[in-house]
């Protein structure tokens, strides 16, 4: 089905307000899940609502939180999320870093005990927009980990993303990605709509390669793949070291509990590149390299050069003339959620 923008924002609306989250709260994340889902990444999108309604209910989730200091000096800074909105207290933490960042040229931040960030690229596109660069290294517990390390046959971390930003006028590059080959939130797309997921993302319980997202969320067993094999493996260890360790928060060790809430932990770092050179010679190389790689010749008919940034420029066009999809089996678990707290979802 699909469901236009304005829709899905409203019912959100009234789920988190139901649910106990102030009105800027309510705001806050209802724009982040809509707007993940127009650049493409369901995974990060409404879909996320059950999960986050039930961790309000269990406790782990507390509505109305920010982004509470808690160490630091200078231009770094140690933050807590006492386990509120990822998507408030992270954007609070970045508006830190850019203000920090334009003081003295550069700043570190670390946020430890927060609930699901969302769509890391959010922030980096906030940092974009205020002239910064920025770079995020983000860990995640959340249940029995998921990808497994290179050349390991059972899952040991979870998808581990990694954010870098920089600002481009009204299209900047910003690259960011799981470190496993797929998001974990697109092997559950995939197992609700009944489709497989690409080949080389998946093993099965026995450690053998599988295209059924059912070794994650049916039968289980399975494990996510890095991407790049040990390049991936090895950078999503170095964001459970920055963004776990250096946080102050916890790691995918086993000595850690299996969470069943989303807990996110992370490093930021955040360059104001006019501290470093003239900002209009950053601008206009930027400018120009971007333009000579865009010139390339496409390998294939109909299928320009992409730089980083592209695909959620175009996707965010045509969803917002067309909907958004949302397949039968999310949106069931959506309205079921909505209605567990006395709220109607009408498509």
């Amino acid at each position: 089905m699909l469901i236009t923008a304005d829709k899905l924002r409203d019912m959100l609306m009234q789920a988190l307000a139901a649910s106990g989250s102030e009105s800027a709260e309510v705001a806050i994340v209802a724009d982040h899940l809509v707007e993940a889902a127009l650049r493409g990444h369901d995974s990060h999108g409404p879909g996320m609502l059950p999960a986050y309604l039930r961790n309000r209910h269990n406790g782990r989730l507390q509505a109305n939180r920010h982004a509470r200091q808690i160490g630091g000096l200078g231009a770094m800074a140690t933050f807590d999320g006492d386990m509120g909105y990822g998507q408030v207290v992270a954007r609070e933490v970045t508006d830190w870093g850019i203000g920090s960042a334009r003081q003295h040229g550069l700043a570190l931040a670390t946020l430890r005990n927060v609930h699901h960030v969302g769509r890391v690229g959010t922030y980096g596109e906030q940092a974009c927009a205020a002239g910064i660069i920025a770079l995020f290294f983000v860990n995640g517990l959340s249940g029995a980990p998921r990808v497994a390390p290179f050349g390991g046959r059972d899952a040991r971390m979870a998808t581990n993303p990694i954010c870098i930003a920089v600002p481009h006028g009204a299209q900047p590059v910003v690259l960011d990605f799981a470190t496993s080959r797929i998001a974990l939130g697109k092997v559950r797309i995939a197992y609700n709509a009944g489709l497989p997921v690409p080949d080389g993302a998946l093993i099965d319980a026995d450690g053998q390669p599988t295209c059924d997202p059912g070794a994650i969320y049916g039968k289980g067993g399975g494990a996510l793949l890095p991407f790049g094999d040990h390049k991936g493996s090895g950078l999503a260890l170095i964001c459970e070291i920055l963004g776990g360790v250096l946080s102050g928060g916890a790691t995918a060790q086993h000595a850690n509990a299996a969470d069943p809430a989303i807990v996110n932990g992370l490093t930021a770092i955040f360059i104001s590149p006019e501290h470093l050179v003239e900002r209009s010679a950053f601008d206009a190389e930027t400018r120009a390299l971007l333009a000579y790689l865009r010139e390339s010749p496409s390998a294939s008919p109909g299928r320009p050069v992409l730089l980083a940034g592209d695909p959620e420029r175009r996707i965010r066009g045509e969803r917002l003339r067309n909907g958004i999809p949302i397949d039968s089996v999310t949106w069931q678990a959506i309205c079921e959620a909505m209605q567990s707290i006395g709220v109607s979802a009408n498509a």
